[in-house]
């Protein structure tokens, strides 16, 4: 048991972290769990033996449920000392982030009389161990199984059937058990002990050249596009079918790392003695490949190469992402080509080879690569800079064959002479919920299907894995949706299923979180990717799929635009877009700098949409705006869209938001809202009398000597804004809009309600006046709403508001010419606003 790596990635001169030393308990073994806040939350499960702390990270966190069963992924061991760390490892550093101890004790061997550290260390050779928990909040008998053919540090973490076991959720006790803090208790106190006491730097010492250590950078991606071009500002390079692999080489260390941070060293070990030939500190972004006797890719072969060891394994190696404690993500594409290219000339490496490119000849690369028999090509922008861990156009794949990541959701009963099971079926998630997409039953030996049934078997659940029923005779064996598989197959249908998949193999290096329906191109390829600054109402439009929108330096990757959002009245995620890019200079003024609560309708309104708050800033495009606000309804501080342009905009009606929803409130003063919204809400009612409800706020108003304006709510009912210039916070504003619902209901008794259970209200007219908290969101003006008709949430002169009003009269496909005649009637809307405290006094005076 080594501390080599766990001191290799890290600068003790820039984090607290204990340096890396033998420890040892005095009597009883130690564990701890450490909550940690880095790129993304985790728990980090540590046991102690032999003087380090072995580490498992725990993406999902502990459970005290059987039932379920926890991933565990075996990292680098940590010094004994480890065990008390709390606070913060810098920003550029290895787990940059928060830690607070979540829990800690002793443990034991379940077997007492074997509880010897050799016995527990032999345990954990043969791949199980079971231990008993003494901790504060973790008790009872736990089990570490490692997965069987997955990746040497794959296990799951699960509890035992005792006393202690419950379906309670452990993780809601979220405080440290040392310092009693939460990680966002100690985010708040590394903020302000860095604005206060900001720790010297050291003075460099001139005569220290030696290169600092580099560690794992997450890869850049590509987006998919389906026709080669031709274009002298891009480099097309092979598309390598194997596995995407960073090296990271420290001092003749070398790691061998997956895009998800999954160690590759023992699975492509022949690699490591030929890149230690490198004597630089590098890390390198490259294909793992295994070839054929004719030089091609083959990814069966790979898989087989990570049983047997046997095949030609090669490592392609096309960019560099630091040379010698450089970084050189902002060089460009050919600069860093060059540099790596003389690197990878200047050794004499075996099975380690530069990635060849040409330059502005798309089209022709793409025909060779049909001809070799190639998975396809991968274009690059050659003047782009290396975006860690984002998906970005600047790099696109375009495939020949056709193959998909799939999530195995379950198997069929075998038939006839085969044994273990008969196919796979197979799912990905669209949204939020995983959808049936086709059974694979080819492509199979009896060997792989016995590996494979055993891979399945700890995953084996009653619970169906699709809410879908399926039309299958087959019986069926739910799997939980962990593991990821490769195929290859003809076409998608039109149902969105797959024809003719044939098995290649498991993708250990993928999470079933990240195989998205949604992220993919499903229906027939349209013609050659094109940038245009406006798209077209034309017909050739409608139909077109994707196509790339350039709005200033900007370029937008719009996807699925021939996608039905509106079934009855066949209207496409396209027409939205557009009516959005058309309508982008009289919504913006009611967006700018107001978080936005994104309810995202991915695939129409016939299905269920969701609503988004929280954004992943390590995903989205580095162009977007996003502010950190906590979120009350969440009890957390959660990064929120900021769309204060038309490019924001369209990106998120690219994302489903057929609806707009900004806070009543910007981020410039986030506790005041710049309006009071009372919210006219019909239930069954007749809409004349939502009408009369309307024009009784106006004349409330009007008695109180102040403006009021109103627009249809675009669904059923409308809603009448009072301007207040954020004078006043959310708390002032609630009860002001309470008293004036109070007072519209005594003028309406037989027609109105406050009561915001439905039950309660029989189905009068509600006043809504809750609308005016903070974080509530309604539909901003101009805005589609997601129902029948994609009708328009339309600002009113108030002489509009009469017994001929109705909401659907305003829709996507006439409303331009309106708002072109009258403008922007909503713009008062922002003014100056009204006196509160006036208002309160002459409401005092009625009274009396």
């Amino acid at each position: 048991m080594s501390l080599s790596k766990y001191n290799q990635k890290r600068d003790f001169e820039q984090t607290q972290e204990p340096k890396g030393k033998i420890g040892k308990s005095e009597n009883e073994l130690i564990f701890v769990v450490q909550k940690h806040a880095a790129s993304h939350l985790h728990y980090d499960f540590r046991l102690e033996l032999n003087g380090v702390l072995l580490s498992w990270a725990v993406p999902k966190g502990p459970s005290m449920n059987p039932e379920i069963k926890r991933l565990a992924m075996m990292v680098e061991d940590h010094p004994y000392s480890y065990k008390n760390f709390e606070g913060n490892i810098p920003k550029g550093n290895y787990g940059a982030g928060n830690v607070i101890v979540w829990d800690n004790g002793t443990y034991t061997h379940t077997d007492s009389a074997s509880s010897s550290e050799k016995t527990i260390k032999e345990d954990l050779k043969k791949g199980k161990l079971n231990f008993i928990l003494k901790g504060k909040k973790l008790k009872g008998e736990f089990s570490l199984v490692k997965l069987k053919g997955k990746q040497e540090n794959a296990w799951l973490l699960i509890k035992k059937s005792d006393k202690y076991a419950t379906e309670d959720d452990i993780l809601l006790k979220d405080k440290s058990v040392i310092s009693k803090l939460t990680l966002e208790d100690l985010e708040k106190k590394v903020e302000n002990n860095t604005a206060t006491n900001k720790k010297e730097k050291k003075t460099p010492n001139p005569a220290d050249n030696k290169p600092k250590s580099v560690a794992f950078l997450k890869p850049m991606l590509a987006n998919s596009t389906e026709e080669p071009f031709d274009n002298p500002d891009w480099l097309f390079e092979n598309k390598y079918d194997g596995y995407r692999t960073v090296a990271v080489i420290n001092d003749n260390e070398v790691e061998l790392w997956s895009r998800n941070h999954l160690s590759f060293n023992t699975s492509f070990e022949s690699l490591i003695s030929e890149l230690k030939k490198i004597k630089h500190t590098v890390v390198l972004d490259g294909e793992v490949v295994v070839e054929d006797y004719s030089g091609k890719a083959s990814f069966q072969l790979l898989q087989n190469y990570i049983k047997t060891g046997k095949g030609n394994l090669k490592y392609y190696v096309f960019d560099i992402l630091n040379l010698d404690g450089n970084s050189t993500l902002k060089l460009s594409l050919l600069e860093r080509k060059e540099l790596l290219k003389m690197l990878i000339e200047k050794q004499k490496l075996s099975n380690i080879f530069y990635s060849e490119h040409t330059i502005g000849d798309g089209i022709k690369q793409f025909n060779n690569a049909i001809k070799n028999q190639s998975e396809g090509i991968i274009a690059k922008k050659a003047a782009s800079n290396y975006l860690v861990n984002k998906r970005s156009n600047d790099w696109l794949k375009i495939k020949i064959v056709q193959q998909e990541e799939a999530i195995i959701i379950g198997i069929t009963e075998p038939k006839n002479s085969r044994k273990n099971f008969g196919a796979l079926l197979l799912g990905q998630y669209n949204g939020k919920r995983i959808q049936f997409i086709g059974k694979c039953g080819t492509g199979f030996t009896d060997e792989i299907l016995k590996e494979l049934y055993e891979t399945l078997t700890p995953y084996f659940t009653d619970e169906a894995t699709v809410t879908e029923k399926l039309a299958l005779r087959d019986k069926i064996q739910w799997i939980e949706p962990k593991l990821v598989c490769q195929v290859k197959f003809t076409e998608w249908t039109d149902d969105l299923h797959l024809r003719h998949p044939v098995y290649l193999g498991l993708r250990m290096d993928k999470n079933a979180s990240e195989v998205s329906l949604l992220a993919k191109n499903k229906k027939p390829a349209p013609t050659n990717t094109k940038v245009m600054d406006k798209p077209e109402k034309t017909k050739e439009t409608k139909s077109e799929k994707d196509y790339d929108l350039k709005i200033g330096k900007t370029i937008l990757h719009l996807t699925n635009q021939n996608k039905i959002y509106f079934p009855d009245d066949e209207i496409t995620k396209g027409e939205i877009v557009q009516y959005y890019n058309e309508v982008a200079d009289l919504i913006l003024p009611y967006l700018k700098n107001r978080p936005q609560s994104m309810n995202r309708f991915p695939n129409g309104i016939s299905e269920s949409g969701f609503y988004q708050k929280d954004v992943d800033v390590e995903k989205i495009p580095s162009w977007l705006k996003t502010e950190k606000i906590y979120s009350e309804s969440n009890d957390k501080h959660l990064y929120y869209l900021i769309c204060n342009n038309k490019q924001t905009l369209l990106y998120m009606a690219n994302l489903g938001c057929i609806e707009i929803n900004p806070w009543n409130s910007t981020i410039k003063k986030i506790e005041n809202p710049d309006w009071l919204v009372i919210d006219i809400d019909p239930d069954k009612h007749d809409f004349k009398e939502v009408v009369k409800t309307a024009l009784t706020v106006k004349n409330v108003m009007d008695e109180l000597e102040s403006e009021c304006y109103c627009k249809t709510s675009g669904a059923s009912g409308l809603h009448v804004y009072i301007p207040l210039g954020a004078k006043y916070n959310y708390d002032q504003v609630k009860i002001l809009a309470e008293l004036l619902a109070i007072e519209i209901h005594q003028q309406l008794p037989k027609t109105t309600s406050l009561e915001r259970s439905i039950k309660k209200r029989n189905h009068k007219i509600y006043i809504d006046y809750l609308q005016n908290r903070r974080g509530q969101t309604l539909a901003a003006p101009y805005s589609v709403r997601p129902v029948s008709g994609a009708t328009i949430s339309t600002p009113l002169e108030w002489n509009e508001v009469n017994q001929k009003l109705h909401p659907s009269q305003f829709t996507i496909k006439n409303v331009l010419k309106r708002f072109e005649k009258k403008g922007d009637l909503w713009q008062p809307v922002l003014g100056k606003g009204i006196n509160i405290n006036t208002i309160l006094k002459k409401i005092e005076n009625r009274k009396d």
